[in-house]
C-alpha cells in the first residue's frame, strides 16, 4: 500500500522516515545524556518503552519531584538533564523543580506524556484538572503552570496535511536545544499517540555548532583594553566570580589559568561555591561580606585594590550579597570592572579571558593569609559550631575528593564555610543557593554517586542534612539501596526547625526523639552510628569515606543553643534580631560588622 509520504515524495523519502521516539531517543543521546530520571504512568508508557533501550536508561525515582530534582543535578554535573512523567498528575508535581531550575539557570527538559490527539475533545479524561461538574474540559493545566513560571511549554503535534510528515521531532529538538544553548529548562507535552507516529528525518549538527555565527556585539577589545589598563595600575588585583564562571568548564579554566598565570587570587560569591579547588593557595574561598571567612574578609576589605567581577549577579541577590546589611564591600567598590555574559554558553566571557591570558600584565606578589587547622578537642561536643573544622582536619588525611551536598536549613549556611579540595568530577559543593527549594541533597547525591561509579572516579559522595530536611526526602534511599550506591550522610538532629521560625509551635517539630533514625538506614541496607564528641565524629567519618560502601549515617544530637551555632547562622539570627529592634543585638551586630580597612 504506497502511502500518502510515499505518493508525495516518493519511496527513497519514505524509508528515511523515523517514529517520534526514536527521533527523541536519539536526540537525548546527541545531548550526551544516558539516564532519564521520571515516574511511569499511562500515559507515559510509549514515551517509556520507546526511549528505556539502545544506550538510554529511563531510570525511576521515588516520586516526581526527586526525579525532577535529579534532572537538575544531572544539568549540573553534565550540562543538561531530562525528566520523564505522566500527564498533569506527574508532571505537576515537577513544577517546584522546574522553578529551581529556571531560578538556578539549569537546562532541564520537562518531558510528560498526554492524552492522544484523538483523545482531546469536550469529554474529561482522568487525571485532567477540572472539577467532574465543569461544563468545560480543561486540557492545558500543566502547560499553563509551566508557563506561569516563565518557561517555554509547547504540546507536540502530529501530522496536519495529507503527506507531509509530522514535524513534532523538530519541535523537540528546538525545545531541547533551547534548553542547552540558554541554559534554562523547558516543558514539553508528548500525546501518546505519535510516539510510534512517523516524523520527518534530522541530521543532527555537533553541539559545538548550536551556538550560531560569530558575536553580533562590537567593543570587547575596548573592555579588554580597559581591564588590562586597570591591572597595570593595581597592586593587589583580585579577581571575583559568580555562577556564570562555575556552570562553564572552560570558562572556570580560562579563570583559573588566568590567575595562576599572573598569581592574582580569586574569590567566588556564595552562588558560584563549589566550582574550584578551595585548597589551592590562591583562592581565598568564598565571599559574602560580614558572613565570609575573617581572614578572606580582612584580605578583601584591607588590601585589595582592584576587582575583576566575573559572572555574578546581574542585580544585588539577597543570598550572595550579605542578606542586604550592607557589608558587601564588593558590591559598592568603585575600583571594579564589572563583566557578565548575554550570550549563550558565555561566548563573549571567553574571549574576554582568552585575550587576558595574553595580555602583558606583571606577575603580582600578593601576600595570601595563611590558613591554619584549628587544634580541636576530642572530647568536645561536636555540632554545627565545629562542623566545617572537623570536617577539613578529616579533608587533610585525604587523597581523594569530596562532594558536599547540603540540605537547605542550618547545614547549609554551615557548610558555606567549607574549604573542598579539587575533585575528579570537576564540582565540590552541590545545593541551590538561591531557589533554597527543600529536598534535593539526596537526589542531587544519587546522581553525584551514579556518575562517580560511571566514570570510575574515587571522589566520595557527602550530604550534610537536617532531621527536617531528611524526612522531606529520605523515600530516595531505596534507590541508593537499589543500585548499590556509596553515599555518607551526616544527620544533624534536633527534631525541630531552627530557621525562619517565629515560635515553637507543633508546626516546627519535624521529628520526635522516639524516631529511630539508624534502624531506618540499616532497613535500607545501610549501617550508621550516633556520634556525641569531635573525637567520635572524626573517626567514624573517616571510616565511613575510606570504605566507600552503601549508605552510611552520622547521626549527630545538635541543641538549638547559640554556643552551638554556626557562625553564619549566629550572625544572621543577631542581624534580624537588630533589625527588630533589640537593642543589645543591635549593639553586637555593630561590633562584629564594622568594616575592615
Amino acid at each position: 500500500m504506497i502511502t500518502p509520504y510515499e505518493q508525495n515524495f516518493g519511496a527513497d523519502y519514505q524509508r528515511s522516515l523515523v517514529s517520534l521516539g526514536q527521533t527523541m531517543r536519539q536526540i537525548i543521546k546527541h545531548f550526551g545524556v544516558d539516564t532519564v530520571y521520571g515516574v511511569g504512568g499511562d500515559f507515559a508508557a510509549n514515551l517509556i518503552a520507546a526511549l528505556d533501550q539502545d544506550g538510554l536508561t529511563v531510570s525511576p525515582s521515588s516520586n516526581e519531584l526527586n526525579a525532577g530534582f535529579c534532572a537538575c543535578a544531572k544539568a549540573e554535573m553534565e550540562g543538561i538533564g531530562f525528566c520523564l512523567t505522566t500527564y498533569t498528575v506527574g508532571s505537576l508535581p515537577c513544577v517546584s523543580a522546574a522553578a529551581l531550575a529556571k531560578t538556578e539557570g539549569l537546562p532541564v527538559v520537562f518531558i510528560s506524556g498526554a492524552p492522544g490527539e484523538d483523545e482531546v475533545h469536550q469529554s474529561g479524561i482522568h487525571h485532567m484538572v477540572q472539577p467532574s461538574n465543569s461544563w468545560r474540559a480543561e486540557y492545558d493545566a500543566a502547560l499553563d503552570a509551566f508557563a506561569a513560571i516563565g518557561i517555554r511549554a509547547e504540546r507536540l503535534q502530529g501530522d496536519r496535511s495529507r503527506g507531509q510528515p509530522n514535524i513534532s521531532a523538530f519541535r523537540f529538538y528546538e525545545l531541547v536545544k533551547h534548553a542547552w544553548l540558554h541554559r534554562e529548562p523547558v516543558f514539553i507535552e508528548v500525546p501518546r499517540n505519535l510516539v510510534s507516529a512517523l516524523t520527518q528525518p534530522l541530521s543532527l549538527p555537533a553541539l559545538d555548532q548550536l551556538e550560531g555565527p560569530e558575536l553580533v556585539f562590537a567593543g570587547l577589545e575596548a573592555v579588554l583594553g580597559t581591564i588590562v589598563q586597570k591591572l597595570k595600575r593595581a597592586r593587589s588585583p583580585l579577581v571575583y566570580f559568580g555562577v556564570q564562571v562555575r556552570r562553564n568548564p572552560e570558562l572556570t579554566r580560562l579563570m583559573h589559568a588566568f590567575c595562576h598565570r599572573f598569581q592574582i587570587p580569586y574569590v567566588s560569591d556564595w552562588f558560584a561555591k563549589g566550582g574550584v579547588d578551595e585548597t589551592d593557595p590562591l583562592c581565598l574561598g568564598t565571599y559574602n561580606g560580614a558572613f565570609s571567612d575573617a581572614a578572606t574578609r580582612g584580605y578583601i576589605e584591607s588590601r585589595a585594590d582592584y576587582v575583576l567581577d566575573l559572572g555574578s549577579s546581574i542585580i544585588p541577590q539577597d543570598t550572595a550579597s550579605a542578606f542586604h546589611t550592607g557589608t558587601h564591600f564588593i558590591a559598592d567598590f568603585g575600583n571594579r570592572t564589572v563583566v557578565k555574559s548575554t550570550v549563550s554558553r558565555e561566548a563573549e566571557l571567553i574571549r574576554v579571558l582568552q585575550g587576558l591570558l595574553v595580555a602583558d600584565l606583571p606577575i603580582f606578589e600578593c601576600v595570601l593569609p595563611q590558613r591554619e587547622l584549628p587544634e580541636l578537642d576530642a572530647s568536645a561536643k561536636f555540632d554545627f559550631h565545629v562542623l566545617v573544622d572537623a570536617i577539613a582536619q578529616v579533608q587533610a588525611q585525604q587523597a581523594f575528593g569530596t562532594v558536599f551536598m547540603p540540605e537547605v536549613g542550618n547545614s547549609f549556611f554551615a557548610s558555606f564555610g567549607l574549604r573542598p579540595c579539587a575533585t575528579e568530577i570537576g564540582i565540590n559543593w552541590l545545593a541551590n543557593p538561591w531557589y533554597a527549594a527543600m529536598g534535593t541533597s539526596l537526589p542531587y547525591a544519587r546522581v553525584v554517586s551514579e556518575t562517580i561509579r560511571r566514570k570510575q572516579f574515587s571522589d566520595r559522595a557527602v550530604v550534610i542534612t537536617g532531621d527536617g530536611g531528611f524526612h522531606f526526602q529520605l523515600n530516595e534511599l531505596i534507590h541508593f539501596q537499589k543500585e548499590g550506591l556509596p553515599v555518607t550522610i551526616i544527620y544533624m538532629r534536633n527534631d525541630i526547625y531552627h530557621m525562619g521560625k517565629s515560635g515553637d509551635g507543633p508546626i516546627y517539630h519535624c521529628s520526635t526523639n522516639q524516631f529511630d533514625v539508624l534502624q531506618l538506614v540499616r532497613a535500607y541496607g545501610g549501617d550508621g552510628k550516633r556520634c556525641e564528641t569531635i573525637g567520635e565524629f572524626c573517626d567514624y567519618y573517616s571510616r565511613c569515606l575510606d570504605e566507600n560502601t552503601g549508605i552510611r549515617l552520622i547521626e549527630v544530637p545538635c541543641l538549638p543553643l547559640a554556643q552551638y551555632q554556626c557562625r553564619e547562622i549566629a550572625l544572621l539570627n543577631l542581624y534580624i534580631l537588630s533589625r527588630n529592634g533589640d537593642p543589645e543585638a543591635l549593639k553586637q551586630w555593630n561590633e562584629q560588622v564594622s568594616p575592615v580597612r
